[in-house]
């Protein structure tokens, strides 16, 4: 009985460390473009890998563990954003980009069209983003999407296609805005 249990042990600490070294880079990404804080993100991944490992028992199965570790760094992200941690934070974070605006190395970067597009889709109202980011960046299917938002795959849809339109206006006015400056 006693060898069982250490060698169910075992397996689940092998396991567990696959799960963190499959998952743990996307998670951190996913996390960071809820939250818009690297040292945030990280705190979050490292809170769910411990709340997963604490509750191991509490997974039934009726997603797969890429899935179930999604949903609950969604679920953590919300959490912080309706903390006081979050509001705190942000209120410094634009005060120091108030402070440190116009630097030749910060000019650079906004001119890159990726780091355009990007900064554009972090700007989107949440239920835009998040749908963006995890069919577009995540591969996702419009399917999995709605099991992990708890939605129905219309309203999936619908907010990637609004999402996109947002995009696009966004785009187009910078670029418009690029064009008269010169």
């Amino acid at each position: 009985m006693a060898e069982n249990k250490k060698t169910y042990i075992m397996d689940m600490n092998i396991l567990f460390s696959k799960l963190m070294e499959s998952y743990c880079e996307q998670l951190l990404k996913l996390a960071y473009s809820y939250v818009k804080d690297k040292q945030a993100a990280e705190d979050i991944i490292q809170d769910v890998f411990a709340n997963v490992f604490e509750h191991w028992d509490s997974f039934r199965g009726d997603s797969s563990y890429k899935t179930y570790l999604y949903r609950i760094t969604i679920n953590r992200c919300y959490d912080y954003l309706r903390s006081a941690t979050c509001r705190k934070n942000y209120l410094m974070n634009s005060f120091h980009s108030i402070i440190n605006s116009n630097t030749p190395e910060k000019l650079v970067v906004e001119n890159n069209d990726k780091y355009l597009i990007g900064e554009q889709i972090l700007k989107l109202p949440l239920k835009y983003r998040e749908v963006i980011l995890l069919y577009y960046y995540k591969d996702f299917s419009m399917e999995e999407i709605s099991s992990l938002l708890n939605c129905p795959v219309s309203t999936v849809k619908s907010r990637v296609h609004r999402a996109r339109e947002k995009l696009k206006i966004k785009l187009v006015n910078i670029n418009n805005e690029r064009r008269d400056e010169v």
